[in-house]
């Protein structure tokens, strides 16, 4: 048993079961215990690898996306903002292709939204010298033109679980097999925020919903649409929810979610659906293939242009990369991109308006 796991375990026996989300929330945020706020989980030495971290075209690509993106609405004096910046690679890579746009770093300020103490001295190493600040959450962000990006960042925010039961919906809950936490589900009972997800359902099906995501949506989508800006959201999930996706990651391999409660990565795949619904002050993009948002913005020109002058190994490495990105075996599929701009503003580059989804979604 982790320490973690015990105190969970005598706070079950003292007061009942707890959701889900209560379950994730502490799993990851836990101020001695919790995932991301003991250690850096990134890379080789981790539990996982995000994109940024697979090949800098990522990070390149994405930057001058945004940056285009600010030259079209003005190039105004603005925020650059990122939500899970992890080490700062993604971050670094923005800055570094965007050096050469006229104006972008001498009017734009980076502001990076970061929980973990030992992530943002990782942070700070890769963007020593840019002018970047940190925040404790995406409402503190200034009221400015906001560019905004998050990189497999809603994945990890706590979800409710419930399971569908004629009308009414089981919520999973986690308690207690002696001393071991396991799941459970509550009596059925109707819920008004599944009311809509009864026509698409049906007995047995599991719908998940983050509460945490229509805040954080909220705080951003109001400044982009008094301000002016965009969002650019990438990670790894569908339209709408549908099914278990709860999993825990550990040293790059699925583990058991409930069995070492604070040394596991927890995520779940992100609703797109319901992050346009809370931007609804916004015109939201056609949700696009990470593949082939990349394959839009130039990458296979980006990857033969940096493959001149590589060793033979270097090379193969380097398309190894191009090739998780964007193949559809890989995460060229699995992960999805969002954009997100003013009503009447162009979308950034590789985006395509989407006003019978955004409709839809409201």
């Amino acid at each position: 048993m982790t320490p973690l796991a015990d105190l969970l375990a005598r706070r079950i026996a003292a007061t009942g079961p707890i959701t889900l989300a209560d379950y994730m929330a502490e799993c990851l945020l836990n101020p001695q215990h919790g995932y991301y706020a003991t250690r850096d989980p990134l890379g080789a030495a981790g539990d996982f690898t995000t994109a940024p971290e697979i090949s800098q075209m990522f990070g390149e690509l994405i930057g001058l996306c945004l940056a285009q993106s600010w030259l079209d609405q003005g190039a105004p004096r603005a925020v650059l903002a990122e939500a899970g910046p992890g080490r700062g690679t993604l971050m670094a890579d923005i800055w570094r292709a965007t050096k050469g746009v006229p104006g972008f770093h001498e009017r734009v300020e980076i502001r990076l939204i970061e929980a973990s103490p030992v992530l943002q001295q990782a942070q700070a190493a890769r963007l020593a010298g840019a002018p970047v600040q940190w925040l404790d959450s995406l409402e503190a962000l200034p009221e400015a033109p906001l560019w905004f990006v998050a990189n497999e960042f809603f994945d990890a925010l706590p979800i409710r679980q419930f399971q569908r039961t004629g009308n009414g919906w089981r919520e999973v809950v986690v308690g207690l097999d002696g001393t071991r936490l396991t799941p459970g589900l509550t009596p059925p009972a109707p819920l008004a925020e599944l009311a809509d997800r009864l026509a698409d359902t049906k007995d047995g099906d599991v719908v998940e919903i983050c509460p945490a995501a229509k805040p954080a949506v909220g705080a951003v989508s109001r400044r982009i649409a008094a301000r002016g800006g965009a969002a650019v959201i990438v990670d790894y999930g569908d339209w709408r929810s549908r099914g278990d996706t709860f999993q825990a990651l550990e040293n790059h391999a699925f583990a058991d979610p409930f069995a070492r409660p604070g040394l596991a990565d927890l995520t779940a795949h992100v609703d797109f659906e319901a992050l346009a619904r809370a931007a609804h002050s916004l015109a939201a993009s056609r949700l696009t293939p990470q593949g082939a948002l990349l394959q839009a913005l130039g990458i296979e020109a980006r990857a033969a242009r940096l493959a001149q002058g590589m060793s033979p190994e270097a090379r193969q490495r380097h398309l190894a990369a191009l090739r998780r990105l964007t193949d559809g075996d890989e995460m060229g599929t699995l992960f999805k991109a969002l954009a997100l701009v003013p009503s009447g503003a162009p979308m950034p580059p590789g985006f395509t308006p989407a006003p019978a989804l955004v409709e839809a979604a409201r």
